[in-house]
């Protein structure tokens, strides 16, 4: 599927044993790079596998990556860019839906530069119960090892007036598709 700025997809993100997690209903395309592909959403429903739903606050700016174990999700607050970075599969896209597996480890960066690792706790008990192999437990902890590198090599996907001029284009599409 070639992919064009504007085109709207939605997102699945499901967990090891193959049930669905999450899913957003709208996703629009603002860049395709060779490595990973720049979408953005505000205020979109969100269901959860039990069928509750919620909206998204403020504008995100999303990255999902063809060869790397995470994506990451630039979150536009008032008070600054929160970085929410999922632990998770390359994506693939069947039937205008992006899909990954998310591996429950997170990491959030604060607009003041600092990180934090979240859920080890859900990644231990859903490694247990799940049954990760050895090799899979390998790859996701490389993956998260992989993410924090790349933010600290000032990766453009963490660049604040990228996120921004990406949102911007977003507006623009959204306005153009009214």
């Amino acid at each position: 599927m070639t992919l064009h700025i504007g085109d709207k997809l939605q997102i699945q993100c499901y967990k090891h044993n193959g049930k669905i997690h999450r899913a957003w209903d709208e996703a629009v395309v603002l860049d395709v790079k060779k490595d990973y592909i720049v979408f953005g959403n505000k205020k979109t429903n969100v269901t959860e596998a039990e069928g509750s739903y919620w909206k998204t606050k403020e504008p995100a700016i999303l990255y999902f990556f063809k060869d790397r174990w995470f994506n990451v999700i630039a979150q536009l607050k008032k008070d600054g860019i929160y970085y929410y970075c999922n632990i998770a599969t390359p994506f693939v896209i069947e039937e205008k839906t992006i899909k990954y597996i998310d591996y429950d480890l997170d990491l959030r960066i604060f607009p003041n530069g600092s990180y934090k690792i979240l859920d080890r706790l859900e990644y231990k008990y859903h490694k247990r119960i799940m049954h990760y192999s050895e090799d899979l437990d390998k790859v996701i902890n490389l993956g998260l090892r992989d993410l924090i590198e790349y933010y600290k090599e000032g990766s453009p996907v963490f660049n604040e007036q990228n996120n921004k001029q990406y949102y911007k284009l977003y507006k623009k599409v959204k306005e153009e598709q009214k």
